[in-house]
């Protein structure tokens, strides 16, 4: 299993706490926000908002909940979020590249150099990681009654790079230029993700000792716990006796 399916098995597992959950909650009620100030309140009629909208099902979001961002969003005086990103190394070379969505820049900022600084890592200037990360489509499909055989096939001509199938779900990764075209052929075949987004894919990873590796996962969750970050991405290697601590 790729060091970004094994990422996205912690997220899942993760997510299954109370707290996890809310946190989770918080970060598409921006997505959804921010998509539909972008596009309009019809998921019709703006791809990102019916992004959005299946990513927030696929958490099992109450239905009332995505109604009321999707107010929020056509509401002319609710906050402007702007998306930023931040790009930097932490301890032992490992870099991290982080996306967030606020409506106070300086707030932002300040808290990622904050948590940079204190455990020894070093906030870089935009672009400076860019080469070392590739955007792909990442979608993760519940496997339930699905024949993998002819699903794979399917998949392949709706340009998957890769499927893999750990716990029950399919990790499907296809090339950014494809993320619409994978995103209707689920639409068609009546499967809905359990979450389908832009992921920063490492092209190489560093390995590291369980112990210091450990310590490097908290501080990303450190990252991932402020309420203006939306995704953290890093070229760890995430090992099996990894998944086995998480």
């Amino acid at each position: 299993m790729s060091g970004h399916s094994k990422w996205s098995t912690i997220k899942r597992k993760k997510g299954a706490a109370d707290a996890k959950r809310s946190k989770i909650f918080s970060k598409i009620v921006k997505d959804i926000t921010v998509a539909v100030k972008e596009g309009g309140p019809d998921p019709d009629a703006n791809p990102r908002l019916r992004l959005a909208i299946a990513n927030a099902k696929g958490v099992s979001m109450p239905k009332d909940n995505i109604e009321r961002a999707i107010s929020k969003g056509k509401d002319k005086d609710s906050a402007n979020f702007t998306e930023l990103t931040y790009e930097g190394y932490l301890s032992h070379g490992i870099a991290v590249y982080i996306e967030c969505t606020t409506d106070n820049q300086q707030r932002t900022v300040s808290n990622i150099r904050a948590i940079f600084n204190k455990y020894s890592g070093n906030l870089g200037t935009n672009g400076s990681l860019s080469f070392m990360f590739d955007r792909k489509g990442v979608f993760t499909v519940p496997k339930g009654e699905i024949d993998p055989e002819e699903f794979e096939l399917e998949m392949i001509d709706a340009g998957a790079e890769d499927i893999e199938e750990e716990d029950g779900f399919f990790s499907i990764t296809t090339a950014m230029e494809d993320f619409g075209t994978m995103q209707k052929k689920l639409e068609e075949l009546g499967i809905e993700p359990e979450s389908a987004e832009l992921q920063r894919i490492p092209r190489d990873t560093v390995k590291l000792e369980k112990e210091d590796a450990l310590k490097i996962l908290k501080v990303i969750e450190l990252f991932e716990d402020d309420d203006d970050v939306q995704k953290v991405f890093h070229n760890l290697e995430i090992t099996d006796e990894m998944m086995e601590e998480m």
